[in-house]
């Protein structure tokens, strides 16, 4: 039996008849993983590095109910503000990524964060969001008017993007981008000659990237061969993958956290395996 009634319209009974609640249990799923999997990984590596041993599970628990509220806010919008709502994002997403090429933080080579009001920021995190739904209403518009302008529009939209990215560098938050924003526009009935042309795209793109960038170049070379000097950590991941079988060691007996220096974030994976 529901706990809501198909004819109640209040703005929570019909939230709740027209939200994907597969989507939002598995997001709860997922967040609810990765906040065990913080709080087993991030001691190792505070203490390692002179921090409170729960200095990292405590920003996740600060930023997370911030998150879910905001999550179950923009869910009860309705289709226009939604709309609205992703137009502002983008824009202001990539005003913050401009700013960020000239004013931001330079992390391992890239400049990818800007500190704004005490805080630390990433705005292509912000800008994927938008720009997925903003891509979608200009794809549908153009599908229900062939004048609109709609593959145009997303395609300068992507490029702006892809292109502020590439300026960080950010090679891997743009083969993210450019891959959810390609199968779009291929869902919206993108002919197969271009689909071709945009694979070609992409493939000479990442084998530019991997003779442009040397950190590009580097994360590949360890991928494919992480017994070398500089794959440790991709090395003691996969160790640990082998070490804990199919379900792992058990809660709290993984020791390959005392040894990643990124158990707390890239490879915190290896610490459920």
């Amino acid at each position: 039996m529901s706990i809501m009634a198909r004819t109640d319209r209040s703005i929570i009974g019909r939230w709740w008849w027209t939200v994907d609640r597969w989507l939002l249990a598995s997001l709860a799923v997922i967040t609810a993983v990765g906040a065990v999997l913080t709080l087993a990984a991030s001691p190792a590596v505070a203490v390692r590095i002179g921090y409170d041993p729960f200095y990292f599970a405590h920003r996740q628990f600060v930023f997370l109910p911030v998150a879910m509220l905001l999550m179950l806010a923009v869910s009860m919008l309705s289709l226009q503000g939604i709309r609205r709502l992703a137009v502002v994002c983008l824009a202001v997403s990539i005003m913050v990524m401009v700013a960020t090429i000239f004013v931001g933080e330079e992390i391992k080579g890239a400049t990818r964060w800007i500190r704004l009001g005490g805080f630390s920021l990433q705005p292509s995190e912000f800008v994927k969001p938008g720009l997925v739904v903003v891509a979608a209403w200009m794809f549908a518009e153009r599908r229900l008017d062939e004048r609109f302008p709609g593959y145009a529009l997303s395609g300068g939209l992507f490029a702006l993007v892809a292109g502020l990215l590439i300026m960080q560098p950010d090679v891997g938050m743009t083969i993210i981008v450019s891959a959810v924003w390609g199968m779009q526009f291929f869902l919206a009935g993108l002919p197969l000659i271009l689909v071709m042309a945009i694979a070609m795209l992409f493939i000479g793109g990442g084998v530019g990237a991997y003779f442009t960038f040397s950190h590009v170049r580097d994360r590949i070379d360890r991928f494919l061969d992480p017994s070398g000097e500089d794959g440790y950590q991709v090395a003691r991941s996969l160790e640990a993958f082998r070490n804990g079988g199919l379900f792992g060691r058990g809660p709290g007996e993984g020791q390959v956290k005392s040894v990643l220096p990124d158990a707390h974030a890239d490879f915190i994976l290896a610490v459920a395996g």
